[in-house]
């Protein structure tokens, strides 16, 4: 691999307007970057993107680059662009190894951040290294969140989720597992405690629901439930996948990693409107997994699943086609249609406004109504991808920033 990415290094034309900066939502500075890794400098490249974004080598492993950053590279105009992700994963991989701290000067002030997610590590990190006392609260034995129970370890090895913990222990932020704030400890007792501000980035752990007939049967569960940990499953041989995004792709790869012989995914649209990365439809493909287009359920049963099929009628709206009801036999079925956050936390504390869809309520900086209290990343904006968490909580930290040294004055 070394040798691939010096070669694809050597391809980057060191643009004076590098677009594939300006295609990326946190604008890595990937030029800057490839230029200090072909200078030998590969641990100032690395120190480059990590101040930029303390998750760098999450989003080499599991953005869409290309519709971002090398989907805006020049070379891809009329061939093929310089492969970013795999570049500033092998430098962020190498600095991540070596990362040590720089001396911090205490400002004497405590922060709690609740949730272990792409939110709550970013800004762990980066008020960490403005001085703040931060404690990271996390519901679950290990951090991560959705980067470690919601993708699997094919797409992004976990022992780099442990390798972040050492760097935010190192930046001396402490870790309290296992602890559910809102079922025990409050908003109101952080509070109550000492912190002058609490993030909120808890992510989105309640599936949503189909609504049909035999949902909790046995034989069906939700993607989100399964991902989280698939060896306590007996998924049995065949199984039936209803969604069309990346988690539905995700779960049909992880069965047939644990088993299963046939998986298929259904989708109500067609092919060309699955919500999935081209890639991902790709490996799912070529693991083995089938697409079942322009199908829906209607029903789970302990046989299958129970589908309609679908077509566009004259105006162009997806119809049921009469009389086209028939059972799709699997032993299991698995409901990935996405997730919504759980109301634990808002439900136990005061002053706190939400959306019509249960979500934080937020300004553009992610100050929610209650003072002090700021939110970011899938709790406020539903599932995204992790640079998106990122961007918005660079902003979110700065908020929380200049809220407490507001206090001050």
């Amino acid at each position: 691999m070394r040798e691939t990415v010096i070669d694809e290094a050597r391809r980057c034309l060191q643009c004076k307007s590098p677009r594939c900066r300006e295609g990326c939502p946190v604008h890595t500075p990937i030029r800057d970057a490839i230029g200090l890794l072909r200078d030998n400098k590969i641990q100032e490249a690395g120190a480059l993107l990590f101040e930029n974004n303390p998750l760098s080598i999450v989003c080499s492993l599991v953005c869409p680059q290309e519709k971002q950053c090398e989907g805006h590279c020049v070379l891809g105009i009329k061939g093929i662009p310089v492969p970013v992700g795999m570049i500033e994963n092998y430098i962020s991989d190498y600095y991540l190894n070596i990362f040590e701290t720089k001396e911090i000067r205490p400002n004497g002030k405590k922060v709690a951040i609740v949730g272990s997610g792409p939110a709550g590590i970013t800004i762990s990190l980066l008020l960490a290294r403005r001085g703040y006392a931060v404690t990271l609260f996390e519901a679950r034995d290990k951090i991560g969140g959705v980067l470690r129970y919601g993708i699997p370890a094919f797409r992004l090895p976990k022992d780099i989720l442990d390798r972040l913990k050492t760097v935010l222990v190192k930046m001396g932020v402490k870790i309290r597992p296992n602890t559910n704030i809102g079922a025990n400890l409050t908003i109101d007792d952080l509070f109550r405690d000492g912190y002058r501000s609490i993030f909120l980035g808890t992510g989105v752990w309640k599936p949503y629901k189909l609504g049909i007939k035999g949902e909790s049967l046995g034989n069906c569960c939700y993607a989100i439930e399964y991902l989280k940990n698939p060896d306590v499953y007996d998924l049995g041989k065949s199984l039936v996948v209803i969604g069309g995004g990346n988690t539905a792709m995700d779960v049909a790869r992880t069965a047939l990693r644990h088993g299963v012989k046939e998986a298929k995914i259904l989708f109500h649209r067609p092919k060309e409107e699955l919500t999935a990365r081209k890639i991902e439809i790709d490996y799912t493909l070529m693991d083995g997994a089938s697409l079942m287009e322009c199908v829906m359920a209607k029903e789970v049963t302990d046989e299958g699943v129970i589908v309609v099929d679908v077509k566009k009628d004259e105006e162009g709206n997806y119809v049921e086609v009469e009389e086209s009801r028939h059972l799709i036999p699997a032993d299991h079925v698995i409901i990935a249609i996405g997730q919504g956050p759980r109301s634990v936390i808002v439900n136990s504390t005061t002053g706190v406004a939400t959306t019509e869809r249960g979500l934080l309520r937020v300004d553009e900086a992610g100050r929610t109504s209650r003072d002090g209290l700021f939110a970011a990343g899938d709790v406020v904006t539903g599932a995204r991808t992790v640079v998106q968490a990122v961007k918005l909580s660079k902003e979110v930290a700065d908020a929380m920033d200049e809220y407490m040294q507001s206090l001050d004055e």
